[in-house]
């Protein structure tokens, strides 16, 4: 079972996407791609207020995930605790990752040209702290949880 999660309060969020420019920092990722985003759905007008719904996007950490298999190289690898990562020192950028993940989560680092992924920061979760993207939302919106399995 995956011990973690992200959640997003959408009554909190205000789409200001400090998260994705934290994780970016956090990760010294440089400019295209984003491990995390925030999305919105289209305004409405209800009794003349305009509202938006903001949704949070990274990966998934499946529990049965279709990229780990694909990797011709086992450079994808789930930890116990449900994490999924890669290890860069054994990608080599095919992307068979990106191609078999339902969202396309697995993006390329056009600096290194690896494939990187949201790891849910887990250098940070293994030193006790939250992912950047939780640790710097501004209103507090996302939260990282630790799922408690059900009996």
């Amino acid at each position: 079972m995956n011990k973690y999660m992200i959640y997003l309060n959408g009554k909190r969020c205000i789409g200001c996407h400090g998260c994705e420019i934290h994780c970016k920092a956090n990760k010294n990722l440089p400019v295209g791609p984003q491990l995390c985003e925030i999305d919105h759905s289209e305004m409405v007008t209800v009794k003349s207020v305009s509202k938006t719904e903001f949704f949070f996007r990274s990966c998934y950490h499946c529990e049965e995930p279709f990229c780990v298999p694909i990797c011709p190289t086992d450079a994808m690898i789930k930890r116990e605790d449900g994490i999924v990562y890669i290890d860069q020192e054994k990608c080599i950028g095919c992307m068979a990752c990106a191609g078999a993940c339902p969202w396309t989560i697995p993006q390329m680092n056009p600096d290194t040209k690896k494939a990187i992924k949201c790891d849910y920061c887990m250098d940070r979760v293994d030193a006790g702290l939250k992912p950047a993207c939780v640790t710097k939302c501004t209103t507090h919106a996302l939260k990282f949880v630790i799922l408690q399995e059900v009996e």
